[in-house]
């Protein structure tokens, strides 16, 4: 129960009138873009009060924490410094922007300034346009380091037979993808980035496919396929894919320690060299050369003055 109605309604009617909300708005795509498309923007004025020649786009900077304006000097920096291409277009009293090519680092926020002194909220309400995208697809086997992970990501997997193989399938997306494991030939499907293969046969050798799908966007999908071959029980072990990694990853580390041990010998050998260097011998010097004199001996006669 309200005490005071006729109070509470002048409040109402004050705040109404005092109350000012922008009447500039950014409007985007409604509908989901994919990374790589085209995207246009547009400055509008709700209330039809502004004159649209004294507004102009500004983009928010994640790295200088500042706003810039899209047609200033500045701008043309950011453009070519990010490699993103920003077209503002004035078009029979339309103010827009016209992105190329969006890339996920060029989703904003954008928003558009009036220059207007006079106008009590000058700017538009952010606009950050939500930008859907997904790397490659890499496949490797699961629970190695990161070292031999990068090597591991083949297309095509030896194994001897009897061995367990598990498989993780991964990539980088705007949002968690969903995964899915599938064989050639078969007609069974797996919900899952991870592939466990216990004991292997000859039957499970062949090609599979990881497919990394959007859960928004349906089309965005990624695709990886490997072969497993399965090699002979008494195969070497250095014939297999993981044999094969852990030479490379042996031999690279071979060659760093040679590189290192050769590098330590011949700044030891420097600094002895320096060490070994003392002041100059005097004796070693010659004796001065007088003029009445024949060898460089010491002379007796009165010429004191020696030549040098």
């Amino acid at each position: 129960i309200l005490t005071h109605p006729v109070r509470y309604l002048k409040e109402i009617v004050f705040l109404q009138k005092h109350v000012h909300v922008s009447s500039l708005e950014v409007k985007g795509p409604t509908e989901p873009i994919l990374e790589g498309q085209d995207v246009t923007l547009e400055c509008v004025d709700t209330e039809s009060e502004l004159n649209m020649s004294t507004v102009h786009f500004e983009r928010f900077s994640k790295y200088m924490k500042r706003w810039y304006r899209l047609e200033s000097d500045q701008a043309y920096f950011y453009r070519r410094c990010f490699l993103y291409d920003v077209d503002v277009r004035r078009e029979e009293g339309r103010l827009l922007v016209f992105i190329a090519s969006i890339q996920s680092w060029s989703e904003g926020p954008y928003r558009c300034v009036t220059e207007d002194s006079s106008a009590a909220d000058n700017s538009s309400q952010p606009l950050t346009i939500p930008i859907h995208y997904m790397r490659e697809v890499a496949v490797h086997r699961a629970g190695l380091g990161y070292l031999t992970r990068y090597f591991n990501s083949v297309q095509d997997l030896k194994v001897r037979l009897g061995d367990d193989v598990e498989l993780e399938c991964s990539t980088s997306a705007s949002e968690a993808p969903e995964y899915f494991w599938a064989k050639e030939g078969e007609d069974w499907l797996l919900p899952s980035n991870k592939l466990k293969l216990e004991k292997v046969r000859e039957q499970d050798g062949g090609r599979f496919t990881c497919s990394a799908q959007s859960p928004t966007v349906r089309s965005l999908m990624k695709k990886r396929t490997i072969s497993i071959t399965v090699l002979p029980e008494d195969a070497a072990w250095y014939e297999t894919t993981t044999g094969r990694i852990v030479l490379m990853v042996s031999g690279a580390g071979l060659v760093l320690l040679v590189v290192v041990i050769s590098m330590t010998t011949y700044l030891c050998r420097r600094a002895r060299q320096r060490k070994s260097k003392g002041p100059i011998d005097d004796r070693s010097q010659k004796k001065p050369i007088y003029r009445a004199s024949v060898e460089s001996l010491p002379s007796t006669a009165s010429d004191k003055q020696p030549l040098v």
